[in-house]
This record gives structure tokens, sequence and C-alpha cells, in this order.
């Protein structure tokens, strides 16, 4: 687990720059799980995803000499923001690997929060790429999902959530490289250690269910087309892992169907414009995928709000 007084110390480093989000009730959406629901809307986070709080965690805990060789990441799409954006914040250089097929919106956002993109065609070869750009350049690295520093920060989203609601139940995360569950595990366990928490995976390319299952970190599988492309990593992060392990977290996967659902709800009815990530642990909950009692207190993570729109109706299209 990342120590309560990390975390702690994580929200007074981000005090006056990350955003503290709203956790919204959801009552229409709740009813058809038969569950008292709140938002935790970190779509209205710094970048659009719940990523900056890690990530400029990460930096601000670096040396000067650190920043000033320069910063490299590698994500799909919500870390490259959160790490160009929190590199910008503190002046330093900063270079982002991202799969050249990333949403063109969280292209462009790179780009515009001044980093410099090295696109590369390969996901599975995202890492090698990564590590041949930092040791050809001497940057210092920012990993997206297995750090204790960004963990700690990413942990804050529980401090809230605990705050808000301290009677919790079921806490519902997404899960991709694990960097968010961490955290959030760690900060709620601490804070409600009654509360469950549900890992949320896309059923065609799981990667903490078979990572516990192995003992240890196994390359995930990635589904050709999905617009849940943040919860899609290579795979889970060895730290993580252990705390999902040790915490006995629960997990569930949802399909590309219900996630789209999902989506549309939570448009229309509670007016939130989220990616198909973002929408994964609502997901859960309105499928039926996550066990609680009736009128229970649950929290479903919204994670992030970064989408392509013509990806959003051409998926739209389909399921219709």
């Amino acid at each position: 687990m990342i120590a309560l007084s990390e975390i702690r110390a994580a929200a007074e480093r981000l005090a006056g720059t990350i955003h503290r989000t709203p956790l919204l009730s959801a009552q229409s959406l709740g009813a058809r799980a038969g569950v008292d629901l709140r938002l935790k809307c970190e779509c209205f986070q710094k970048t659009g995803s719940f990523k900056p709080r890690g990530a400029l965690n990460k930096i601000l805990s670096l040396s000067a000499a650190d920043r000033a060789r320069g910063l490299v990441t590698v994500s799909a799409g919500n870390h490259a923001q959160a790490v160009a954006w929190a590199a910008r914040h503190v002046g330093a250089p900063c270079v982002v690997v991202m799969p050249s097929g990333a949403p063109r919106s969280k292209l462009d956002a790179v780009r515009g929060y001044g980093a410099e993109l090295v696109l590369h065609d390969d996901r599975a070869t995202l890492f090698d790429k990564l590590r041949e750009v930092e040791k050809a350049r001497g940057l210092t690295f920012v990993h997206p999902f297995d750090d204790a520093v960004l963990l700690a920060g990413a942990g804050t989203v529980g401090l809230e959530i605990a705050a808000d609601v301290p009677d919790i139940d079921v806490v519902v995360v997404p899960v991709g490289g694990g960097g968010l569950l961490g955290g959030v595990t760690s900060a709620i366990k601490a804070l409600a250690p009654r509360a469950r928490v549900v890992a949320v995976e896309l059923a065609a390319g799981p990667g903490l269910g078979p990572a516990l299952a192995a003992g240890k970190p196994v390359p995930s599988p990635r589904p050709a087309d999905t617009l849940a492309d943040g919860i899609t990593p290579p795979f889970v992060g060895a730290l993580p892992l252990a705390i999902a392990r040790d915490a006995g977290v629960e997990i569930v996967t949802v399909t590309e169907a219900e996630i789209i659902d999902a989506m549309l709800l939570l448009m229309t009815r509670a007016k939130l414009y989220v990616e198909g990530s973002g929408a994964a642990a609502t997901a859960a909950v309105l499928a039926g995928k996550v066990s609680a009692p009736a009128g229970a207190r649950v929290v479903a993570i919204v994670s992030g709000g970064n989408v392509d729109p013509e990806r959003v109706l051409g998926a739209v299209a389909v399921r219709q």
C-alpha cells in the first residue's frame, strides 16, 4: 500500500494547481442498479482526466537537475497529456512516445501543451521505443502507472471520495496499468477499511485478472478497435498488482457494448461527456457486474473525458 501520509503529502503538494473534482449524485442511473450511486468526475480534472494528479506529483518530486535534463513518457493519451501539461507547468522540456493510432484529440492536446511527439506504429513495442529515446537523449522517465510517487498523487482521488462519502460501501475503479487503482485502493483502505474496491477491466483486453493469476505482470491483449483505449495498456504495473492482491480487490469485466451504453447514459442522463475508459466503472454498475445490497453507497470513478466526437458517433451508429 501507498502510505496515507504520502497521499496526504501529495494532496498538499498539488493544492491550488489540481482541481478538487465534484462527486455528483446519479439517482436515475443508480435506480437502474438499485444502489445510491455517486460519480467522481475526474473528467473535469486538468487535461480532462485524473492523470495530472500523479504526473505533477512525480515531476514536483524530481530534482531541478532531473527536470532540466528533460522528461520523457509513454502513453496512449491521457498520461501523455498530463505529463506534457505538468512539464509546461514547471518549465521542463518534454518528449512523449505515443502510438500513431492514438485518438487525434489526444495527439493534438499533447502538441498543444508544447511537448515533442514521437509516434510509434507498434503498440506492443512502445516501451522499447521509450527506452531507446530515453537512453539516446538522457531524459528522465515519468512512468505512466508503476511508480509509488505517481500512485500517491492518484491516491488523492481516494482522499476526496472518503471525505465526501465517509460511510461508503463500494468504490468502482477502471483499471488499465493500475495507477489509479493502486492509489485509490491505498487511500480507501486506510480511511474506510470496510469499503470494497472493485476494479473494472475490458473483457476483450484484461490485464489485472491474468496478472493476479500468474502472480506477476503479463502482457495484456488489446482489441483491434475500442473506445476504451485508456484501459488497454501493455501490462499492469508490479506495484498496483501487489496492492490489488494484498487489498483483496475484486475484479469484473465489461464489454465494449456495455461501455458504449454507459457512455450514452452518462451523456444523456448525467450530462457528462466521457471517454470509454471513463465510462467503464459506471458500465459495470449498470450492467449488474458489481454486487451490492439495495441502497448501498457506491462511487464510480469517471476517470476521463477525452474522446474524439467522430469515434463516439461511429460507435453509436454501429451499436444501433
